[in-house]
Formats: C-alpha cells, structure tokens, sequence
C-alpha cells in the first residue's frame, strides 16, 4: 500500500513539474492572445501580435509585429503596424506604486489614416482625446493616467523612436491615396517626464514629412498637425 501511494505520489509531483514548465513555456502566449482580446474589446479594433515576451528575471517587455486594423466602418483596413516595443522598467519604482522607464525603444513602421465613404477619417476622432502640449494640460493627463492605471507615471530616461511611413487611403475615392515615407531611425530623447519633453521630437517629424497631416487635415481642422497627431 505504502509502495503504490509513493508511485503515485511521484507521478502526481512530476506532473506538476510537467504542467509548471508549460505554463512557464505558454505564459507569453497566454498573455499575447489576452492583449489582443482585450485591445479589441477597448477599441473595436482586431489586434495581431507577432511576439509577446515578459522576462520573468528581468524586467523586461517586448512586443514584436504589433498590427491594428480599423473598425468595419473603416472597411477593416490596416491602422498601425508597429515590429518593435521594448521596455526596460525599473522593478523597485514598479512594486512602489511607479512607473519608472529607464528604456523605450518604440518603432512605428506604418501609420494609415483612412477616410471611409461617409467622410469620416479615422484619425481624427482619436486626435480629438489628444491633451494638447502646455504644461498644464500635460500635468492633468498625468493624474489621468494615474487614475485610471492606478500608477504614477515619473518618465523615461531614454526614449528611442523610429518612424517608417504615412499612407493615407481614401475609401471614397482611391485616386486621392497618397504614401508618404518619414524615415526616422534611433531617434534618441532623455529624460522624458511628460509630452512637452517630445515638442522637438514632433517637429521634426512634421519636418520629415513634409506637410502629409497638415495637406489632409489642415483646410478642414486647420488647428492639426503632425504633433498632434502623434500626441505630442
């Protein structure tokens, strides 16, 4: 009896074993196709992520191949396509309540602004939510941060950006498509407290870009460009 409790017992623990190396192995996967659930649930808008790692020994975070696709009402067409997320956190300022980056490395590849048959441009309903870049308005989307992540945001001591293209598709009308390749690489900001930190940033890209937001957005919303497009 003691000799077949102790077998199963054994089998039992190495199936524990078993089941903590798949989980281990799996957690990246589980977490991946949980983003994606949950960016379409926020956002109406289906997620692909290529690859998600969360470092378990350090603290490190990577998304690779990051695509978005608008809405049906924007015919389903791409929005973002972005190969690389990297965040390097501080650990310690995590457990306290912060959030604290020592590194970012964001590359946004694509960035399609899409006008459907109504007239409506994707875009702009979310540029809308933009806070603009004084100050002032930059203090309160920090405490809006804070309040809906429960964390406080205190920067990023490096910040690299890269940024690919511009498309914009006109579902109306598909003459008025245009491509426009901004061509950012490894572009390095420090000590990176709040969006105003990003002005020159911003510019630059306006610069790069060659007026793109400004001639598809300008005559309407005139008070759009690149900057706040991109958040800044």
């Amino acid at each position: 009896m003691i000799k077949f409790i102790f077998k199963w017992g054994l089998r039992l623990l190495l199936l524990a074993i078993v089941l903590v190396v798949i989980l281990f192995l799996s957690l990246d996967t589980m977490i991946r196709v949980t983003m994606e659930h949950n960016i379409r649930k926020q956002t109406g808008m289906d997620a692909e992520i290529g690859k998600f790692h969360l470092g378990l020994t350090e603290p490190v975070l990577t998304i690779k191949n990051l695509k978005l696709h608008n809405s049906p009402a924007f015919g389903g067409t791409p929005f973002l396509e972005i190969p690389e997320v990297h965040v390097e956190y501080d650990r310690a300022a995590l457990k306290a309540g912060r959030i604290h980056l020592t590194l970012l490395r964001f590359n946004l590849g694509e960035l399609d602004i899409v006008k459907n048959e109504a007239g409506q441009t994707n875009i702009f309903s979310l540029g809308r939510k933009v806070p603009v870049t004084d100050k002032k308005a930059s203090g309160a989307a920090m405490k809006d941060f804070k309040k809906q992540t429960g964390y406080e945001f205190t920067g990023i001591d490096v910040l690299n950006v890269s940024v690919g293209t511009a498309k914009f598709i006109d579902l109306k009308n598909q003459a008025n498509n245009r491509t426009q390749r901004i061509g950012i690489e490894n572009w390095v900001v420090k000590n990176v407290t709040n969006t105003v930190n990003l002005a020159g940033f911003a510019t630059f890209v306006a610069l790069r870009s060659d007026d793109f937001f400004k001639s598809l957005l300008g005559p309407q919303n005139p008070e759009w460009d690149a900057s706040r497009l991109l958040g800044f």
